[in-house]
């Protein structure tokens, strides 16, 4: 009987963690996902930012 409690406990242990690690799993990939929007999102203002720098370099060399 003992035994048996044992590996129903045991059974138990492995299915809780395997959700977990499902769980984590799921939650790097949204993670991954966000960080690269991010990332995208950073770049658009950075290179935004680096044109509109040009333009006005260019109208102050003039005066």
């Amino acid at each position: 009987m003992k035994d048996k409690e044992k590996e129903k406990a045991k059974k138990a242990k492995a299915k809780e963690k395997a959700k977990a690690k499902a769980k984590k799993a799921k939650k790097a990939k949204k993670d991954k996902a966000k960080k690269a929007k991010v990332k995208a999102k950073a770049k658009e203002k950075k290179a935004k930012a680096k044109a509109k720098k040009s333009k006005k370099g260019k109208k102050n060399k003039k005066k």
